[in-house]
């Protein structure tokens, strides 16, 4: 009988490749997760096979529980695999004449994307992707302004017209406009984008035209045009998977308007304009619950870091902020996106393992078995062995309890392809041959995690290690062995983190503009105020668009908390920094010293107060305006200590272990029957249907009133 009761108010989704996480919370704080094999070719039946796995803990249907929640945020990974593929729509492109092979050249740097520095010193020539737009859909018109947005060469309308038809004749699902220096002047692609609509008009194709200084009213070309057309290419079509899951969830009683994690680390509602903001939305949303969770606990340094079936992803926050990187690269593509500073190794739990063929190495990856596990899963229609394969093989997981036992997996199948294609030709054991490919991936995760926190100029020491993802307690214990951490934890939804973060996010949208303001370091008071007076516009233009997005989703201008923001740097350098604004508007000398100062104290966190160098004066490129609604937030359990002895109820037997040449008996414990203060000692193993923690010899753990699973190392043989 389905239990009523507190009210369920908001529901966070993450769309993985492998799994699909959902994260409920009821109006009192408390929540569950379920989770769900992922589906790419229907996302919205794998929400609702993890919505039900969740509200099962609850005895709650998914009607009943649809129809009381007021929000719902997603994450996923589809929009950026569409691209990762080139797989989107057939997009056409304007730009000036003279310039279309430009989008097809990219920066130079585009080549390179992806390479290590060892493959890069070995590469003879650049190696260029197909471009998103082929020269076949690109057209170029006259029309020319200077650096400062001055017309220098007016525009021939009559050759818009022409390309128009041309392109639209060409097969083309969408226009997109991109002329030099724009963001000076957005005159002309306005004209553009309204003549293109005349003709998409007159020709009745009903398509839409995107102009870039429209969304992205940002310097440097190649990322303006990439992430513009990203918007045609693969956002719209990105928009249709939304709407397939917006309208199954209004079909089992949902009232809320669906909202998407952005990868500033907001969310914005699926019929937002910019939904290519969205691209990256998966991995943030363990950033953005790492923060939560700090917050709540008082941390200020985190290192995040997060494992699923495709990729180890890892962010740092210092002093409780987190790094946006304004011209970050992703799918071999330099964007104009506002971005968490994250860094991804295409190594996880689903990442397949082979042999070099002219080294006889062990190589992981980059590509995964994603939702398919391995071949384990005898319905995967998989032959190569993945990590997933070895941890079956080595006694790590539960044959019978994968995704609480709706997944069986065959651990002799597993072997048998491990035997044949890594253990036989390296002449090792099945059990050795697994055993280094744990150790292998341990490694490389521990040592990419180190050098992440040292290139910062911080030490592990520095930093509370937070661990998740479906795989990351797998993990744990060997990728954090050694490196010093002031604590490891894990929390018990790990494997629903990112969907916990996900209803961690503010309802925000944000909004950025390049802006040149150069002032000396000696500069007198009215040069101070002229630069005031540039930002101030800039930040009204920039909340005009923001309010505009909350009304599409029926909120009032004064329901809307603005936060202004901006990017600034020492005169002379390349790179800039993001700041949050420390005052709401800028018109005094006084005001710009309080710019500069919050400039010159971020600078010290990020790098060191040696390196500050404010006589080379200041440079501010860029505003930026986020506006913000209150939502409902999670709070943290709160459980009795119960002392360190878990009940006898939560232990489930042993299972054979295999680590450092050895088998050995392993004590299974069910991880939601363990009780606050209780603890661990390796070896063990602390199961849920969601996901498995690892506890080596040498190893312990304790499980806080917040349910924080905290590993210690004891050095015990």
């Amino acid at each position: 009988m389905e239990q009523a009761g507190v009210p369920v108010q908001v529901m966070g989704i993450d769309a993985g490749g492998t799994m699909t996480d959902t994260f409920f919370v009821r109006a009192d704080g408390r929540f569950v997760v379920g989770k769900a094999q992922s589906n790419p070719d229907n996302e919205a039946q794998a929400v609702m096979e993890s919505s039900a796995d969740a509200l099962e803990q609850w005895n709650r249907s998914v009607g009943a529980v649809y129809d009381e929640l007021v929000t719902c945020v997603y994450s996923g990974t589809a929009m950026l695999n569409r691209v990762v593929q080139r797989k989107g729509l057939d997009v056409g492109l304007i730009v000036n004449r003279g310039l279309e092979d430009h989008h097809r050249m990219g920066r130079a740097i585009q080549s390179y994307l992806g390479y290590g520095f060892e493959d890069r010193i070995h590469l003879n020539t650049h190696r260029y992707d197909q471009p998103l737009v082929p020269a076949s859909r690109t057209r170029g018109v006259t029309e020319r302004c200077d650096s400062q947005g001055q017309i220098v060469i007016p525009l021939r309308e009559d050759e818009v017209r022409v390309a128009a038809r041309e392109l639209i004749e060409a097969g083309a699902r969408a226009i997109v406009i991109s002329l030099l220096h724009s963001y000076k002047n957005g005159a002309p692609e306005r004209r553009v984008r309204d003549i293109c609509l005349e003709v998409v008009a007159e020709l009745g194709a009903d398509i839409p035209v995107f102009a870039s200084v429209d969304y992205y009213p940002v310097r440097k070309e190649s990322h303006r045009t990439n992430t513009t057309i990203l918007e045609a290419y693969a956002a719209e079509p990105s928009r249709r998977t939304l709407t397939r899951i917006s309208d199954s969830m209004r079909e089992v009683g949902g009232r809320f308007d669906l909202r998407v994690m952005a990868s500033h680390g907001g969310t914005i509602s699926w019929k937002a304009k910019e939904l290519a903001r969205t691209l990256v939305s998966g991995p943030i949303g363990g950033v953005i619950g790492s923060r939560f969770l700090g917050q709540m606990l008082g941390y200020d340094n985190i290192a995040c870091s997060d494992i699923g079936g495709t990729s180890f992803d890892m962010a740092l926050i210092t002093k409780g902020n987190f790094a946006i990187a304004s011209d970050p690269d992703m799918a071999r593509l330099v964007l104009s996106l506002p971005l968490v500073a994250m860094d991804s190794v295409g190594a996880g739990a689903g990442s397949f393992v082979r042999l070099d063929p002219h080294t006889g190495a062990i190589k992981l990856g980059p590509d995964s078995a994603g939702y398919r596990v391995g071949v384990c899963w005898a319905e995967s229609g998989i032959d190569t062995v993945s990590v997933s394969d070895c941890h079956v093989v080595l006694g790590y997981l539960n044959p019978d309890n994968f995704l609480g036992g709706a997944v069986k997996l065959d651990v002799e199948r597993a072997r048998k392809a491990i035997a044949d294609q890594i253990a036989g030709p390296l002449g090792l054991s099945v059990e050795a041959a697994a055993a280094g490919v744990i150790e292998l991936l341990d490694l490389s995760l521990r040592d990419h995690l180190r050098a992440t926190i040292s290139a910062k100029g911080y030490s592990p020491g520095d930093f509370v290690c937070f661990s998740y993802g479906g795989a990351g307690p797998v993990h744990t214990y060997g990728y954090t062995q050694g490196l010093g951490f002031r604590d490891v934890i894990v929390p018990a939804w790990a494997a629903g983190f990112s969907a916990f973060g996900c209803a961690t996010a503010d309802f925000e949208y944000r909004y950025d503009k390049s802006v040149d303001v150069a002032i000396p370091a000696d500069a007198g008071d009215d040069a101070k105020a002229r630069a005031c007076a540039t930002l101030q516009q800039a930040w009204l233009e920039l909340s005009d668009r923001v309010i505009e997005e909350f009304a599409i989703n029926g909120f009032k201008p004064e329901d809307v908390l603005l936060s202004p923001g901006y990017r600034m740097q020492y005169l002379g350098q390349l790179n800039d920094l993001e700041i949050i604004s420390p005052i709401t508007t800028a018109q005094t000398p006084a005001d710009w010293d309080k710019l500069v100062d919050a400039f010159d104290e971020t600078y010290a966190r990020v790098y060191a107060s040696a390196a500050r160098s404010p006589e080379l004066g200041f440079s501010v490129t860029g505003a930026i305006m986020r506006g913000s609604v209150a939502t409902t937030k999670p709070v943290l359990p709160e459980e009795a200590d119960a002392g360190p002895v878990p009940p006898e109820t939560a232990r489930l037997g042993t299972r054979r272990f295999y680590r450092n040449g050895a088998w050995e008996d392993a004590v299974i414990w069910r991880m939601e029957d363990l009780k606050a203060g209780n603890r661990i000692d390796g070896p063990a193993i602390v199961e849920s249907p969601a996901t498995t923690f690892v506890l080596p010899r040498g190893f312990a753990t304790r499980l806080d009133s917040h349910r924080l699973f905290h590993l210690i190392e004891t050095g015990a043989d």
